[in-house]
């Protein structure tokens, strides 16, 4: 469903999504939120926070609440505001409000995305207060003990201008995602997507090839997202080269010479 406030996606899991575990990131989770500490959880784009986080929520049974950062997002669209209807005005929580009352998990994606003024918001509930002040309507919520804040970016994006301030960082206990090994990732693949084990060894050893590249000639990686794009489109019977170029290639770059660079080494891999 989808708060009227911001569009923000308001998700109540109800089938268990598939998440393959790949060190101790569920213990260290589920530690966290028995002893009510918030998470902070860094990885390059597409290597499974998202889907780990929905993978959690379902586990411990706590409604989650997804909220993608962007520039524009105000402290209003996370609390909740005032909208005019039949006359007269009511009060519609936000997705930040909704978790706190109801003792669900609020997840922040790419926080870095969104202005400093609004991450404010988040310091009282990040402390051993646990509390959210709605000014708006005179309250001061208490986080009940299955609440949990988590939030996430990726450290390859930060900069000067978007980065997450030491002060604000150090509210949070950290995990570091990265990419699946191979084994893993070929795993992964086979059981999103139900692709040939010799078809997704190909994919895997081309997307570490394209990792490699990262550092000179593209501004991030490939991901296991695209993979599993990709993956699919061979599994719908697409030719194995032409599914690379739709939904691993051109997802990278708008470069029509970085584009032929690296389609070089999707031949190489699928002997074309």
């Amino acid at each position: 469903m989808t708060n009227p406030v911001s569009g923000v996606s308001l998700a109540v899991e109800e089938d268990v999504p598939f998440y393959l575990l790949n060190g101790n990131e569920e213990a260290l989770f589920e530690f966290a939120w028995k002893n009510q500490l918030p998470l902070l959880i860094k990885g390059p784009t597409g290597c499974g926070k998202t889907r780990f986080i929905r993978y959690m929520a379902n586990k411990l049974n706590r409604p989650l609440y997804t909220v993608a950062c962007h520039d524009d997002l105000t402290a209003a669209d996370l609390v909740g505001r005032h909208l005019i209807g039949e006359g007269s005005t009511y009060w519609v929580d936000g997705p930040l409000t909704k978790a706190v009352r109801e003792g669900g998990i609020c997840y922040l994606d790419e926080i870095v995305e969104a202005r400093k003024d609004t991450t404010v918001v988040l310091h009282p509930l990040s402390d051993d207060r646990r509390i959210l002040p709605v000014e708006r309507t005179g309250e001061t919520l208490k986080a009940p003990p299955g609440f949990m804040l988590v939030v996430s970016y990726n450290p390859g994006y930060q900069n000067l201008l978007k980065g997450m301030k030491p002060s604000t960082r150090q509210r949070f206990v950290s995990m570091r995602f990265s990419y699946p090994a191979a084994n893993r990732e070929q795993e992964i693949v086979v059981a999103e997507t139900g692709i040939e084990e010799y078809q997704a060894k190909q994919l895997v050893s081309l997307a570490r090839a394209l990792r490699a590249l990262k550092d000179h000639d593209l501004e991030e990686s490939a991901s296991t997202r695209l993979l599993i794009y990709t993956a699919t489109l061979i599994a719908g019977g697409f030719d194995p080269v032409e599914a690379c170029r739709a939904a691993l290639i051109e997802p990278l770059t708008d470069d029509e010479e970085t584009v032929t660079a690296l389609m070089e080494v999707v031949y190489a891999t699928f002997g074309q």
